[in-house]
């Protein structure tokens, strides 16, 4: 990778209004070439406030944090960067981070990078009590059935883009994360994790703030798992590398 590599970032947005322009603005301007906002259908004017950041803004109509991710995918496609970073427009991620979490794809460390709240700050209340137990549960699963050292499923993630590619990500709603992780585990990645913040979120989350949105994202959560799990069965995998990260 040359000594300035190209980074596109993609913030998947559903009614970020109050924060998405924030978020843009706290992304290390130096760092990156291009900040692409998927607009999810948003009511809001989440679509204005980030053209108002300078970021590029793409329209997903079909609900669906998956799918938001997957048409950024596809505008990457066009651009051809060397990584690509995700986080949310709810400004519970820290974007000022972002130079900590690709390091170690930059030193050639690593393909994949997970933050992890987990290992890092969090402010009191961040993670609500079911966020937490999801998060335990799924790395629990993913240890037990791949041998995968994740700590936490945290949207705030870098890749290398032909790595991205090559993991043919499908998922179109709650289970785009995990699905990664495994995918990337699967695919023989090096893979680590590095410490991040993690604050109260500028509004109210979509998936854990209800009742109804923390039933069905870890009823996907576990349906990926399972869906993997069977898949790798049956291919009868041999035993995976080693994370970079040795954790």
């Amino acid at each position: 990778m040359s000594t300035a590599p190209r980074i596109l970032v993609i913030i998947p947005a559903f009614n970020e209004a109050r924060s998405i322009g924030q978020v843009i603005g706290d992304i290390p301007a130096a760092l990156v070439e291009e900040v692409v906002v998927v607009n999810n259908a948003s009511t809001d004017e989440t679509e204005a406030n980030a053209r108002a950041a300078g970021a590029t803004v793409l329209r997903e109509p079909r609900r669906g944090y998956g799918r938001a991710c997957l048409r950024g995918i596809a505008y990457a496609r066009e651009k051809n960067p060397d990584l690509v970073v995700f986080l949310d427009g709810d400004y519970s991620d820290h974007p000022e981070e972002m130079t900590d979490l690709v390091a170690p794809i930059l030193r050639g460390e690593a393909d994949f990078v997970v933050g992890s709240r987990m290992r890092g700050r969090r402010e009191p209340g961040a993670m609500l009590p079911q966020a937490l137990l999801g998060n335990r549960l799924a790395c629990f699963l993913m240890r037990l059935l791949w041998g995968a050292r994740y700590t936490d499923l945290g949207p705030f993630r870098a890749i290398r883009f032909a790595d991205l590619l090559a993991l043919g990500m499908e998922d179109e709603t709650f289970g785009w994360t995990i699905e990664m992780q495994i995918k990337a585990v699967l695919a023989g990645l090096r893979y680590t994790e590095v410490p991040v913040s993690y604050r109260r979120r500028v509004g109210v989350s979509k998936i854990t703030g209800t009742v109804s949105g923390t039933v069905k994202a870890s009823a996907k959560i576990l349906w990926t798992i399972a869906k993997y799990g069977i898949k790798a069965r049956r291919v009868r995998r041999p035993v995976f590398e080693k994370s970079a990260s040795g954790l």
